[in-house]
């Protein structure tokens, strides 16, 4: 069974940092990409970045770039998210996912259940 978990959301004061954790079972995590997104309250969903499993290339949409850094461990079976210098703007819940590439022709198969940060002002 296909799982990703997320954890590691919290409340930051605006400009702290805080590393979201993708947790994934049932499936091979060198082999598929893994997404990170979020969705602000009342708002769309954002897509952040992605990484690609075979390389650990990540690329980042250009709201984050800069300042959030998305990792793998691979052995571990987790994706990081490192979010630097949030601000109010960045308070959302926060979700991973999972598809076969980063690419646009790929879609994300399976997402994690959230988990929300909070950016006090």
């Amino acid at each position: 069974q296909v799982r990703l978990v997320e954890s590691g959301g919290a409340v930051v004061p605006a400009g702290g940092s805080v590393r979201l954790s993708c947790v994934v079972s049932g499936f091979r995590l060198a082999e598929f990409a893994v997404g990170w997104f979020r969705q602000p309250s009342g708002r769309d969903r954002e897509g952040l970045s992605c990484t690609a499993g075979s390389t650990g290339h990540s690329v980042y949409a250009d709201s984050v770039e800069g300042r959030f850094i998305s990792s793998r461990d691979n052995a571990k079976n987790i994706v990081y998210l490192q979010l630097n210098n949030l601000g109010p703007e960045d308070s959302a819940i926060y979700y991973c996912a999972r598809a076969k590439m980063c690419d646009s022709a790929y879609r994300y198969d399976h997402w994690g259940q959230g988990t929300q940060v909070i950016v006090s002002s």
